[in-house]
């Protein structure tokens, strides 16, 4: 096998945007490079969306727990990065072990976004695995998709082996322990495929005339804790904050809500759970910001008193939590005050569209007063905005637009305050009642967006709208069949990257491509018969056709369907057989799952008992002054990522760190001068005040322990600044940095650092900052 040491290219990653996207060495890593079986599990966007994704790490924690099991990860590149491999020709590689992707025995790609398809692409080449499946080898990996965009995988049948359907917890776990047994008695890599693709959710190009049923994990909400939380970041993701999955499915039957058919039924974990993974995401994480993370998190079964629960918990050391996805019937004042106990977050409403009986259309609820007094009440407890979620598209009427803005004006003139308005268009997805819906064309799209813009960014609202053409692009690539899977890979030939993105889509070539093949288009785009074949229909989501058929019925006769129970007088089919809709008990479990649990999880965990302040007046401040060396990965961390690291990595070590006041509290850390991008050190100054006196020596052990790859602290002194008493910053202190380089040492004053660095051009890489002097200390 081949592995790859990023660090071989040098000074070039001088010239990479954020190179720790490339380099790996984070606090946690998993991956086991002896392992039978190596897989790994590749994201087809940047780092620091993969990071952020919830499905990616449930793959890579749990692999990685099997015996003989090993999951690395690898993330697309940017094009400059891309562009450096290809110079160097150099592999795509995992992050953990440098493996390169084209030698692993699964490439698994995780395809949350139908935009992600060129990138995907992309990766598969840069890893020299051939594009089509049926020109790989018995020396290729075996090419596997799994995420949502599964749900219709026709579009990319000709790149992957195969394709999961559904959770990976109802048996993909398993699969892989049969694979890695098969390895191990020799099967060879056509033995290991036939295989998998006899797998009931297994779909395949090759057997796509078979039936094929998407995987539901049965056991969501009974499973003991397993929180994904590792690795950890070196560098600030999309979504940096641990998520504690607390309900999967939605029972509300929102007609157009892909994620909300294709995830049925809802499984709620209970309170004991939630507590103890958030538990893990604080103390094995190191993280103050946990999101609640559903659907439709205000659907949870009392979920007042677990906000209560963890924050009783938690304030105290200064964590908050965040509820991202709240319908306007489950908002409540006492509610709003809970989750802004640390942190006030924004105010988001989805109200997709104005009309009453189109909402109706919709199996949704959102009126005018019912945003209007949450927003009211809100603004009393310190709120100053929220953000209104609408789409264009739902229906073919031509006031669609203005009744978007008349809302708006009204809500603004009832609340007084100026909205955050995001427009986009409504894309008829597979496996919902609007499946059979065409999708609105780009240029009604536009003309309808442009009216909402123009009308209300005059009044002083912010107004966010989605590019109508990319709209188009994604409906295509989301209903299409498998002729799309060559204006996909014709997209990618032709230097499309990165299309998720609007500094990096290539919209001409998009544009050019889906006119060269016009009617294709239209014919994906436009209206279906109800009793015409649709390309998914061989992949089974668990909700009956005849159900989405009465649904889509009702959507036209604007009548709306209860919410999902779980004695169901309206039964889609997903439940009763061997999946059920599960809801947490609204009680207290602290008693009733001690035994289950093997602990008693209501009790204050060490770590997190140690961050919680000792709240005695006129103590003095205990501060801890030490040195820190920067090396390999290191040398390349931003000095902001260096603050988070150390901030995440004191959460770990159970320092009793101070906090500042006020409305984002932040850990009184200080770093005594930034360091510039490609300079190692070895004795870097820092402090971190506490609130109770933490040994030197000790805090260097325990800190140390929690640090990623490149980064060590070297030397520690205990401080203590009596009460009262005047406290300088190391920054004011600071008199002049050593440099070395070779065999040359200079001291260089502050005023002069710039102009020195500056001075050392291409040199720069190389460069030591040996240690810093200050009024009162020299390190070295």
């Amino acid at each position: 096998m081949r592995y790859i040491d990023p660090l071989v290219f040098g000074r070039k990653l001088l010239e990479i945007e954020k190179p720790s996207r490339y380099l790996g060495g984070e606090y946690g890593r998993l991956a086991k490079p002896s392992a039978t079986l190596q897989a790994v599990i590749a994201f087809p966007d940047l780092y620091e969306i993969g990071m952020s994704n919830q499905a990616l790490r449930i793959l890579y924690n749990a692999l990685n727990a099997l015996p003989d099991v090993s999951c690395d990860r690898a993330f697309a590149p940017a094009p400059d990065f891309e562009a450096l491999l290809r110079a160097e020709e150099t592999p795509l590689y995992g992050l953990d072990s440098g493996i390169a992707l084209g030698d692993a025995d699964i490439l698994m790609f995780t395809l949350g976004y139908e935009l992600g398809g060129t990138e995907l692409l992309t990766m598969l080449d840069l890893s020299h695995v051939p594009l089509h499946n049926e020109d790989r080898a018995q020396t290729d990996p075996i090419v596997i998709i799994g995420g949502p965009c599964t749900s219709n995988p026709l579009p990319y049948a000709q790149f992957a082996d195969a394709f999961w359907l559904g959770e990976a917890e109802d048996g993909f776990f398993a699969l892989a322990e049969k694979l890695r047994d098969m390895k191990q008695e020799g099967g060879r890599r056509d033995d290991l495929l036939e295989y998998l693709v006899s797998h009931p959710s297994v779909w395949s190009w090759k057997r796509r005339n078979e039936k094929k049923t998407r995987a539901i994990d049965a056991d969501f909400a009974t499973r003991p804790p397993s929180a994904a939380v590792f690795p950890i970041p070196n560098m600030k993701v999309i979504q940096h904050h641990g998520a504690v999955e607390i309900m999967r499915g939605c029972p509300n039957g929102c007609r157009f809500c892909h994620a909300g058919f294709w995830y049925r039924p809802m499984r709620q974990k209970t309170p004991n759970v939630i507590m103890q993974e958030a538990a893990d995401f604080i103390k094995k994480g190191g993280y103050r910001e946990i999101s609640l993370s559903s659907l439709s998190t205000g659907d949870y079964q009392d979920i007042e008193t677990l906000v209560d629960r963890l924050n009783a918990e938690y304030a105290p050391a200064h964590v908050s939590f965040q509820l991202p996805s709240l319908k306007v019937s489950t908002f409540s004042l006492p509610l709003l005050d809970k989750i802004s106990a640390v942190r006030k977050s924004g105010l988001t409403f989805a109200v997709e569209t104005p009309d009453a009986a189109r909402q109706i259309a919709l199996n949704k609820d959102v009126t005018l007063d019912a945003v209007v007094d949450v927003v009211l009440e809100a603004r009393k407890h310190g709120w100053r905005g929220a953000k209104l979620y609408f789409m264009v598209g739902l229906s073919d009427d031509g006031d669609e637009a203005e009744k978007i803005v008349t809302f708006v004006k009204e809500a603004a003139r009832r609340t007084r305050i100026h909205f955050n308005v995001n427009v986009g268009v409504f894309i008829p997805k597979p496996h919902t009642p609007f499946q059979w819906q065409r999708q609105l064309d780009e240029e009604t799209a536009r003309k309808r967006l442009d009216h909402i813009r123009a009308s209300l960014k005059p009044l002083g609202h912010r107004v966010g709208v989605q590019n109508p053409f990319v709209s188009a692009l994604e409906g295509v690539l989301s209903r299409g069949d498998e002729r799309v899977g060559a204006l996909i890979e014709t997209a990618f030939k032709r230097g499309c990257r990165l299309d998720a993105w609007n500094e990096h889509i290539k919209t001409d070539v998009w544009r050019d491509i889906l006119a060269e093949n016009k009617a294709l288009c239209d014919e994906i785009l436009a209206e279906k018969d109800e009793n015409t074949p649709l390309p998914w229909g061989g992949i089974d989501g668990g909700v009956g056709v005849s159900f989405l058929k009465k649904e889509w019925a009702k959507a036209a006769a604007s009548e709306k369907t209860p919410p999902c129970e779980e004695s169901c007088p309206h039964p889609c089919g997903v439940c009763g057989r061997e999946s059920r809709i599960v809801k947490n008990v609204a009680v207290d479990h602290a008693e009733a799952e001690k035994g289950r649990l093997g602990q008693d999880v209501s009790q204050t965990s060490e770590a997190t008992s140690l961050n919680k302040p000792s709240m005695k007046a006129n103590s003095p401040t205990y501060r801890v002054v030490f040195t820190f060396s920067k090396q390999r990965q290191a040398v390349f961390y931003s000095h902001l990522d260096v603050v988070e690291i150390f901030s995440m990595a004191l959460t770990r070590a159970g320092i009793p760190v101070k906090f500042s006041e006020g409305f984002n509290p932040l850990p009184r850390l200080e770093i005594a001068a930034p360091l510039s991008l490609g300079v190692a050190a070895e004795g870097e100054l820092a402090s971190i005040d506490t609130e109770t006196f933490v040994d030197a020596s000790a805090f260097l052990s325990a800190f140390n322990n929690q640090l990623p790859q490149g980064l060590c602290a070297v030397h520690a002194e205990n401080v203590t600044i009596p009460f009262g008493a005047k406290k300088r910053s190391l920054a004011s202190m600071v008199q002049g940095f050593t440099y070395k380089n070779g065999d040359t040492t200079d001291f260089v004053a502050p005023a002069d650092e710039k102009s020195y660095r500056k001075s050392r051009g291409d040199s720069l890489f190389g460069l030591v900052r040996t240690g810093t002097r200050i009024a009162c200390l020299t390190t070295s």
